[in-house]
């Protein structure tokens, strides 16, 4: 049985130089995925070495500005993560890249192992992310139920961010017989969960306050795709959505469903 403190990082502990947090595939135990956060005071830049790694920038709040291959990307950012989906770059392998901002703000570099070179950077359009309700209605008390609003498709994820200053919130992963894991533990903000295997039910979140999770995945497979599956033993949930009311303060403003 894995004790929970092994997967569970609070805020602060897997700090390292310029990042607030540095998750790599050999940190965590895994083959491809990693995620960086990174917090820049106004006027500031910092140098991206993307090595044998590809990376996206993505703004948690603030906007910024990255350069890299000859290109330049102005990224406009948003206040919070819940105000707006917002807009990325894309950094291709062996590539160097460098992000600056003029106000300052904290960025998301999600990042998946690769050997396959030979892509350019490129700017991804807050437009063109898809998104889609899913989930209950959110109960304000634990065991309530829950909405979300993330794009259906990720290629990258296995770890979760709260972000506001003093949230909480209580999370499990549990495995099965073959593949024991067990998590149970309050995450605060700013914290991380890694997810190696098994399963995860939604984070019940303390009253009065909404979760904000950065997933990040990444796999060996051609096609983009997250293979996930339902605990068989709570499959039947799934079938009840359809008739559930979506929590009204969702869509994210300025996104939109497709």
């Amino acid at each position: 049985m894995t004790l929970s403190g092994t997967y569970h990082l609070p805020k602060g502990t897997s700090a390292d130089g310029p990042y607030d947090l540095a998750i790599t595939p050999e940190s965590a135990g895994w083959a491809y995925s990693g995620l960086r956060i990174l917090t820049l005071r106004p006027g500031g830049e910092h140098v991206l070495s993307t090595g044998e790694n590809e990376f996206l920038v993505l703004p948690l709040n603030g906007g910024c500005t990255v350069a890299v291959d000859g290109r330049s990307f102005e990224l406009g950012g948003r206040t919070d993560v819940f105000s707006a989906v917002n807009d990325f770059a894309y950094l291709p392998r062996e590539s160097q890249a460098v992000i600056s901002s003029a106000d300052g703000g904290t960025y998301a570099l999600p990042c998946a192992r690769t050997e396959r070179g030979g892509h350019s950077a490129r700017y991804g359009r807050k437009e063109d992310v898809p998104v889609e309700p899913r989930g209950e209605r959110r109960g304000l008390m634990p065991g309530g139920n829950w909405s979300s609003y993330p794009p259906p498709k990720n290629g990258f994820g296995c770890l979760g961010v709260p972000p506001r200053e003093r949230s909480r919130a209580w999370g499990r992963v549990y495995g099965t017989d073959e593949r024991p894991i067990a998590v149970l533990a309050e995450i605060r903000s700013g914290d991380t969960v890694l997810i190696p295997h098994g399963r995860h039910g939604p984070s019940i979140a303390a009253p009065g306050y909404d979760l904000y999770y950065l997933n990040v995945m990444a796999g060996p497979g051609q096609d983009r795709a997250w293979l996930i599956c339902d605990d068989p033993a709570h499959s039947r949930v799934r079938d009840t959505w359809a008739s559930q009311d979506v929590d009204d303060r969702l869509p994210f403003e300025g996104s939109r469903q497709r």
